[in-house]
């Protein structure tokens, strides 16, 4: 528990450091050329759209009753680019209705931080925020029927309603105390939704928490860590939370030199993953050591096997924050199987794939399961710098180790796509996977419903959206 003393100092120094670092934001100069995440493809929209009767081609499966939604970063005014990190611009959500073979409509909406109401010249909306940020713009969920917006870091979430107009800041009605993730993952068991949390000004904890179905935080266990690491994702086996403590942490120098995202590589972190009993204390966490520093954005599936290891499938970074200050940066990513072994508290890597790739998804109804298939799509441009320049979507076959690469053609790059069963009984790969495509030359973008056991073949269905929605974190397809 933090003592009197500390908070006192804490009180004292936070106003004072907050003063340099906003004396030394605006003398960063801006970028030369421009800043990579506010120009080109991904400069922002200037306006909210509502369309309807939109284009399509091929068939829309009628079994699609639902919307797809994905959600990014979209300055609502100029940030100052000398300092602007791409994790830190205004939330915008996106969705397209579907519904009885057809695209119902379009929608981009803001997501209503106090911020954002004030540029619009809009009445501030209601709710719990955290004094130091109220953006949320990472992923974009469905729990009990309702929508929210989440980010990491500290903020809390944002609830929306059907047509993604924001209702209020909500932290799960006021169950959740400290900080929620972008990356909350179901059991399929139990329906409950498990996550690793940070809050940035922490640096000595970070908490495992568990929201219930019915979208109450039932659980917010505190586990210690050093120098607050930024941990973006976690997951779950049947009896483990996977707690991924790499060298991304908080960078006082960073946040004093005045750069919006105060976090930096550190080696000397050290690289290590936990594995975390569901209804477990910080005692009970089994810390296994990797032999090489790296980072790990997002994992797809994990799962235990009979011999007492985890196994888990995760796309691999060099490092992360080391060579930009206005996005992620590394030098290469590739898909690998981690083994972890609780006994020798070692975890063995293998290579499943070394082209640079990002956003891996399943089929989620296999979670904490053995599996077969991931989805992931390529990264282009220089270092791997998480940009959608890459123009492939891959389909890894984890028994047979083939990977099939179906390319968009050149200036068309897709984003996260995410796998849909085509019924609750369906098989494994049988189902759609749907995600936005950016059309670079003709500045639209097209929501392509792919069969996931035909991934060559031709799209299932494409509906053209009229302007380019610029790349975003992630998309998820939540059912009426």
């Amino acid at each position: 528990m933090t003592s009197v003393i500390e908070k006192t100092i804490r009180a004292a120094v936070t106003p004072v450091m907050g003063a340099v670092a906003n004396y030394n934001r605006k003398r960063l100069p801006d970028p030369e050329e421009g800043h990579p995440y506010l120009t080109g493809v991904h400069a922002p929209m200037q306006s909210e759209e509502t369309i309807s009767a939109m284009q399509v081609t091929g068939t829309i499966p009628s079994g699609l009753d639902g919307r797809y939604m994905r959600i990014g970063p979209n300055p609502v005014t100029p940030p100052q680019a000398g300092s602007y990190h791409w994790f830190v611009g205004d939330g915008m959500a996106h969705g397209i209705r579907i519904k009885d073979g057809e695209a119902v409509w379009y929608r981009n909406r803001w997501i209503r931080s106090n911020a954002v109401s004030d540029a619009l010249g809009e009445e501030r909306k209601p709710g719990t925020r955290k004094p130091r940020t109220d953006t949320a713009n990472t992923n974009i969920v469905g729990i009990n029927g309702r929508t929210f917006a989440i980010v990491e870091a500290g903020g809390f979430p944002v609830e929306l309603d059907d047509e993604l107009n924001t209702i209020k800041h909500n932290p799960f009605d006021g169950t959740l105390t400290h900080a929620f993730s972008a990356h909350p993952h179901e059991d399929p068991e139990t329906g409950e939704m498990h996550a690793i949390c940070y809050d940035a000004p922490i640096g000595d904890k970070v908490w495992h928490v568990v929201v219930s179905p019915d979208g109450n935080v039932t659980r917010e266990e505190p586990i210690a860590v050093k120098d607050g690491p930024s941990i973006h994702d976690c997951q779950i086996t049947k009896n483990n939370v996977l707690v991924f403590d790499l060298p991304a942490t908080f960078s006082m120098k960073r946040m004093l030199a005045g750069y919006a995202f105060p976090y930096d590589w550190n080696p000397d972190h050290g690289a290590r993953v936990g594995l975390l009993p569901k209804t477990g204390s910080n005692a009970d966490i089994i810390w296994c050591e990797l032999d090489e520093p790296c980072y790990v954005y997002h994992p797809a599936n994990a799962f235990e096997t009979a011999d007492g290891k985890t196994v888990v499938d995760v796309v691999v970074h060099e490092s992360t924050y080391a060579q930009t200050t206005f996005g992620p940066g590394g030098s290469w990513s590739r898909f690998e199987r981690w083994t972890i072994d609780p006994v020798s508290k070692k975890v063995d890597r293998k290579i499943l794939h070394d082209r640079p790739q990002e956003f891996p998804r399943y089929d989620e109804r296999l979670t904490s399961q053995p599996y077969r298939y991931a989805y992931a799509v390529s990264l282009g441009g220089e270092h791997g710098d998480f940009d959608v320049a890459g123009t492939e979507l891959y389909k890894h076959d984890l028994e047979s180790g083939e990977t099939l690469t179906r390319d968009f053609g050149d200036s068309r790059h897709p984003g996260e796509f995410v796998f849909v069963p085509s019924s609750d009984a369906a098989d494994e790969d049988e189902g759609w996977l749907i995600g936005l495509v950016i059309d670079s030359k003709n500045e639209t973008s097209e929501l392509t419903i792919l069969k996931a056991d035909d991934f060559l073949g031709e799209p299932q269905a494409v509906i053209h959206v009229p302007h380019r929605i610029p790349p975003g974190f992630h998309g998820n397809w939540v059912a009426s």
